[in-house]
């Protein structure tokens, strides 16, 4: 990947269980793109409130990413640098991501634990403001990697910029992309959602991946179908675009965000939005 960024994945932490998850996520990418791992953790009023609870001081934000970043250095073998700053998780985190000049961030999500409470909602926060890439994880495991990505088709022509980390990310991992798309009745909106998948697998076909095209079954409740198609072929990874100008389809929205990231089965999604696509370049 030839790219303007530096190599990086970049892994926002509250030292909670599933920013661990994050962090090994991060790490095992890390090692497939050879790129380095900066830890970031943003000093905010729940950090503080949680010091004072604790009777901490910020030494121990410190401490504790030393502490993981000895840890992954020594497990994974990759270079990890450690970020503290002071502000919004909301702001710093895609600032900080644009002034080292990352190329991923992992983000890892929980419910209502976690002293810095990334839920769903302040998670979409992060990702609509992020510069590149988010992954967003739960407590999923990393596993063998992103062998099956499931690729909602809709017929937004944006669909279509998703293409080149799609095909990054199956050369990586040797992966399948099963381009999902969306029934609909209107023929117009039907022929548009042919257009865009006949592009993308245009591109597949040109980089040689291996896909499938499955088209959903109902009209209806396109979002709920998504995550029960990625159920049943066992996805390890999920890529949708995220602009909150665009009113359809509902897997845009905020709450379908929110019950993406919180889906139960805790399939990894990666996030894409036009700000993340042009800071972005490289060759395949």
């Amino acid at each position: 990947m030839n790219s303007k960024t530096n190599n990086i994945v970049l892994i926002p932490t509250d030292f909670s269980k599933v920013c661990n998850n994050a962090i090994n996520h991060g790490a095992e990418i890390a090692g497939f793109l050879k790129h380095k791992v900066c830890l970031l953790h943003v000093v905010n009023k729940e950090t503080r409130n949680y010091l004072k609870k604790k009777k901490l001081d910020l030494n121990f934000i410190d401490e504790k990413l030393n502490e993981l970043s000895e840890e992954v250095t020594n497990r994974f073998s990759i270079e990890v640098i450690t970020i503290v700053k002071e502000g919004s998780i909301f702001s710093v985190i895609p600032e900080v991501a644009s002034e080292i000049g990352a190329n991923l961030i992992m983000l890892g999500t929980h419910g209502k634990a976690g002293f810095q409470q990334l839920v769903g909602s302040y998670a979409m926060k992060v990702v609509l403001k992020s510069p590149v890439p988010v992954i967003v994880v739960q407590k999923r495991p990393f596993a063998h990697g992103y062998k099956n990505i499931v690729f909602p088709i809709t017929d937004f022509m944006e669909d279509r910029q998703k293409v080149k980390w799609a095909v990054y990310l199956a050369k990586t991992f040797n992966s399948s992309i099963h381009l999902y798309q969306k029934n609909v009745s209107n023929p117009a909106v039907a022929s548009r959602v042919t257009i865009v998948t006949r592009h993308i697998t245009e591109e597949f076909d040109k980089y040689d991946i291996n896909y499938i095209v499955k088209n959903a079954e109902k009209h209806s409740k396109y979002a709920e179908q998504v995550l029960d198609y990625a159920v049943t072929q066992m996805a390890d990874l999920i890529m949708i675009m995220t602009e909150s100008e665009i009113p359809e389809p509902d897997y845009k929205l905020a709450p379908w965000a929110e019950k993406l990231i919180f889906n139960t089965s805790q399939i990894p999604v990666m996030c894409l939005n036009s700000l993340a696509l042009n800071n972005i370049y490289y060759t395949l």
